[in-house]
């Protein structure tokens, strides 16, 4: 017989330094999750993204037992990444504060492939040129 779910919880940390203080500790406590025991699961699976923000889906069961999963990175993290650019725009329409090139496009359309809503690669590109848009970033 199947688990019964309790709770999904979606939240994000850095790869391989979850720690039990806010804003991950409350959440999971709340839910009657073993904080400990899901950090060191997390930062055991994410040493490879280590810094990087990684969004988490964690499905809390009746038992208090877990299961989680790793997503690709926010878009926008890889955008200021690749434009080397700590922010964007306040102003997206008047101030630009950056640029990325097409193959930057591409390379970040192709990670973030399996969590957009389509298969197609240059859809993909079209959705993450919208993203960098709203930052004020622009794409040669």
């Amino acid at each position: 017989m199947a688990k019964k779910i309790a709770k999904v919880i979606k939240a994000q940390a850095r790869g391989g330094q979850a720690n039990p203080a806010p804003p991950l500790g409350p959440v999971l406590g709340q839910a009657g999750v073993d904080i400990n025991g899901f950090c060191t699961k997390f930062n055991a699976k994410t040493k490879d993204r280590m810094g990087q923000i990684v969004p988490i889906v964690i499905t809390v069961y009746e038992d208090r037992s877990f299961t989680f999963e790793l997503k690709q990175p926010p878009a926008a993290s890889m955008i200021l990444e690749k434009a080397k650019i700590q922010k964007g725009s306040g102003e997206p329409n008047k101030n630009k504060v950056g640029s990325i090139s097409r193959a930057d496009l591409r390379a970040i359309a192709q990670i973030k492939l399996p969590d957009l809503n389509t298969n197609d690669v240059e859809q993909a590109m079209k959705i993450i040129e919208g993203t960098a848009r709203n930052m004020g970033v622009t794409v040669d």
